[in-house]
Formats: structure tokens, sequence, C-alpha cells
């Protein structure tokens, strides 16, 4: 059974607009791990996932309604957990109808749900609409594998198309595209997104790589696992000692997009929103 069968995903939910921190609904990253191999006492990544909702909304003392959008940081760490989507959507409507005395009361119910259900403490950024129109869109660094003359026949995730260029010498670069799609491991629903590769190590040769990316189309894996998947089989293609980072930024869903990143280097990426978000 996926850790998620027993969530609010793919099933009838009510909406209740009382505020209801009771709605959110963790998910282990240790099965998720177990099933890539990996230990969670010894991640083989540094890592967090951005979550931003362009759908939350409260009521002043006044009766007022306010809108926002809200950035979400979540820690990837041995203990720390998910909260599946659905369920995190569902707690946020049930601002809509509740009263908070000021915006940041907002920002620390938030951040204090939150790192409770997460059992990690979770970074909260509340920006008001004339703030998210400052933010602007971004675009992904270095080459877009996208345009490549590729002959694609592999709908089916196969990390065996992943290799490195024969006599191609040592690179550092950054390459991106536009084309992953996995779904939802519970619904089937389709999930897109953009996701950047930098890397230093022996080169990759980009066709395979454009063609292992592609291979995700019909896979069924949560965002965070298919990032992870990606990091795992390019680290093992070029080595142990090898510099990586993969970002994922996936589309929006009921007004939440999911961003995982992780890397080889302990820091934080850029939540730059794409054009597509």
């Amino acid at each position: 059974m996926h850790p998620a069968e027993q969530s609010p995903l793919g099933k009838s939910s009510g909406y209740n607009g009382i505020y209801t921190p009771s709605l959110l609904y963790p998910i282990s990253r240790q099965p998720i791990w177990q099933d890539l191999g990996v230990d969670p006492q010894q991640l083989p990544f540094h890592g967090v996932d951005v979550w931003n909702s362009y759908e939350v909304s409260w009521l002043t003392p006044s009766g007022k309604p306010e809108v926002a959008a809200v950035e979400f940081t979540f820690p990837v760490t041995a203990n720390a957990r998910i909260v599946e989507s659905k369920s995190f959507k569902l707690y946020l409507n049930s601002f809509n109808q509740t009263v908070f005395s000021d915006r940041a009361d907002v920002l620390r119910t938030l951040e204090s749900d939150l790192s409770v259900t997460a059992q990690a403490p979770v970074m909260v950024r509340v920006l008001n609409v004339g703030q998210l129109q400052q933010e602007g869109i971004g675009r992904l660094p270095g080459e877009c594998l996208d345009d490549l003359d590729v002959t694609i026949d592999t709908y089916e995730y196969m990390p065996e198309l992943l290799q490195c260029v024969s006599g191609g010498g040592w690179a550092r670069e950054t390459l991106y595209s536009h084309l992953l799609k996995s779904n939802c491991p519970v619904t089937g629903q389709p999930d897109w997104g953009s996701v950047m590769i930098n890397y230093a190590g022996p080169a990759l040769d980009k066709a395979g790589l454009l063609r292992y990316l592609i291979s995700f189309r019909q896979h069924g894996d949560f965002h965070e696992q298919c990032v992870e998947r990606i990091f795992l089989d390019v680290q093992r293609v070029l080595g142990d000692d090898c510099e990586l980072t993969v970002y994922a930024r996936y589309l929006r869903r009921g007004g939440l997009d999911i961003n995982p990143w992780r890397s080889t280097r302990a820091g934080m990426p850029d939540n730059m929103r794409l054009a597509r978000q």
C-alpha cells in the first residue's frame, strides 16, 4: 500500500472554511527512501522542498478578506515528514472564513502547524499581491535540452538511458528540460514540471539525459521521489565524487506548486517562479 492511500488524496472531501489544523496529513519520508535504497541516517544529499500557494485568504478583525501568496520551505532530514498535498490545500482553505489579528498572526500559525506536522522547522514567507508582482517571472539557468533532435520510444522509467560521453572528459555545466512529466501514484493525475541538473564530473550524454527525463512520462511517483530518483541515478553515472544538484519546478495544482531541490552541497535554491507556474 502506498503511504498516501489513507490520506484525503483521491477521495471526495468537503471544504471547511474555519481554521482546522487537524486537516494536515503527514507522510513519513522513510518508506519512500527505503524504496530508493537510501539510508535516512546517511542521506546522500542535502535538500529542501519549496512549496508556493497562491490561494491563501483570511479575514481581518473588521471582517474584510485579505489574500496572499505564501512560500513554504520544508527541510529534508532523517525524521522529517512530507505533508500530503490535498490535505495541505484543505488546511489552507480552512483559513478562508477565519479571523486573524494580522498578517504576522497568519505567519506564526502556519509556521507552528506545519513544523509540528513535518516534525522539522518549516520556514514561511507571506507575500501580498504587490510583493508577488515584484518577484516577477524567472527562468532556469544553463542549456535547454528540449531542442535536441532525438527519437523517443520509451515512456516508462529507464535509468539505463543515462550515460557519459565516451572520451568526453570532465565537464561543469547546467542542463535543463521543460519536458518532465510524471503521474500521481495514487490518483494517476499528470504532474508537469521543469527540471534543472547542475553537475561537475564526467560529461553526460545530453541526448541520453533527455531520453531519460522523458522516460518518467508514465512513471508514478510523488514530486519529491522523482527528484531524488533523478539525483541518485545521475550520481551513479557520474560517480560519488561528483558535484550534483537536481531542482524541479512543478506546475501548480489547486493553487499549490511543489519544487524539490537535492544537492551534494548544503544551501538553498532560488524560488524562481517559471512562466508555466
